[in-house]
């Protein structure tokens, strides 16, 4: 997982950050104007592994005022969303954002919901963890998606991959790949 260092490194060149950070300690509201900007002054290009610039630049503002991550998400378009739950495993926050998963894989928006499945996803409870897996299956969002899978796959993951797996065939269709290696696994084939 990238950290925020490693993200700081990457926008070091990016004096607006800098000044936008500075004015977020000052007044952590102040991350409500700054936070939409943050593609138009750093750019929306990959800067580290998984990350944007405007996402990296995001998760580095809303270090600097964690308690504002729920507005930002609710008031947020998708990349305001997306960055937000992006950055929720590097913030001090404990489990107090699992409102904002749930909400993420009530959308129909792949990309939320595979932001909603990265390493903060740990804070999801087996039951709603399970579904949010099952849903990736649905939706055609590829597996590696979901952090730490093959450590929280458990049998009741693969009762419901099995049950998906049999209405697929029912119906003549074919299980994702990734979908039927995980269930052969589960299923010690």
């Amino acid at each position: 997982m990238t950290d925020l260092k490693t993200l700081r490194a990457a926008l070091s060149d990016s004096p607006w950050l800098t000044e936008a950070v500075t004015a977020i300690e000052a007044d952590p509201k102040a991350i409500g104007a700054l936070f939409p900007a943050a593609g138009r002054r750093c750019g929306r290009g990959a800067i580290a592994p998984g990350w944007t610039a405007d996402e990296a630049a995001r998760a580095i503002m809303l270090a600097a005022a964690p308690a504002e991550a729920d507005d930002l998400y609710r008031y947020g378009d998708a990349d305001e969303k997306r960055a937000v739950l992006k950055s929720l495993p590097l913030l001090p926050i404990g489990d107090a954002a699992v409102p904002l998963l749930h909400d993420a894989l009530r959308t129909n928006d792949t990309r939320l919901v595979a932001a909603a499945l990265g390493p903060y996803a740990a804070h999801l409870d087996p039951a709603a963890w399970r579904q949010a897996v099952l849903k990736c299956v649905f939706m055609g969002i590829p597996l590696d998606a979901v952090d730490s899978l093959h450590k929280r796959a458990d049998a009741a993951l693969a009762a419901m991959l099995r049950a998906f797996a049999d209405e697929r065939a029912a119906a003549g269709r074919e299980v994702p790949a990734d979908a039927q290696q995980l269930l052969d696994e589960l299923m010690g084939a």
